[in-house]
């Protein structure tokens, strides 16, 4: 009864934690169209670099809806690359890197990205202390009798995560007009609990 009850107390952690994930994930996801809408006004040479970051976040959050790790990172790294290749380009565009809208986005992407390694390592690190018990004897024993199976880690690469710095010297002053970020373009966030926690397998 034990080793039972701390086999469900590991799976609700490594669970819990993967909602922390998929939470950031989401919010991250909400950004992209606002961040896309703000900078075609000034980027429209850019139609590829806009495409890119576009299908990425479509490809990300149909990877989502799949609950699988492994796809998950591979598709988040597709997106944060497509993210870095943007602001490089925004380098360009010294009007666009002085408005508001622009720096307020990449400050909360930048936040959201700290939080998303964050849940990320607390994620796998329940996920190791999980499989340990389930691999290790006399858990192993029970815990295969009794259907629990391993939960798969979440490898996004550090370095492809991270949203670039971008060196904003041109902002204005405080108190300057500065421009609003338009609504969200059509297709919205992904619906509430679409990804849902990691499968075993």
């Amino acid at each position: 009864m034990l080793t039972y009850n701390g086999l469900i107390a590991a799976r609700n952690r490594t669970q819990e934690a993967w909602s922390e994930i998929d939470v950031e994930l989401k919010r991250r996801h909400d950004l992209i169209p606002n961040l896309v809408n703000t900078v075609q006004g000034y980027m429209g040479h850019e139609r590829g670099t806009l495409e890119a970051v576009t299908n990425a976040r479509a490809n990300a959050v149909a990877a989502g809806a799949t609950g699988d790790p492994s796809k998950i990172g591979q598709a988040e790294n597709m997106l944060s690359q497509s993210l870095r290749s943007l602001f490089a380009v925004s380098e360009n565009y010294p009007d666009l890197k002085a408005i508001s809208a622009f720096t307020n986005l990449q400050e909360t992407l930048t936040a959201t990205e700290d939080k998303l390694e964050f849940s990320r390592r607390f994620y796998n690190g329940n996920v190791r202390d999980y499989n340990i018990k389930l691999q290790t004897l006399p858990t192993s024993l029970i815990a295969g009798a009794l259907g629990f199976k391993p939960f798969g880690f979440f490898q996004a690469d550090e370095g492809d995560r991270a949203v670039p710095q971008v060196s904003f010297g041109n902002m204005p002053a405080p108190g300057s007009p500065s421009s609003l970020p338009p609504p969200a373009g059509p297709g919205g966030p992904p619906a509430p609990g679409s990804a849902g926690p990691p499968p075993q397998s």
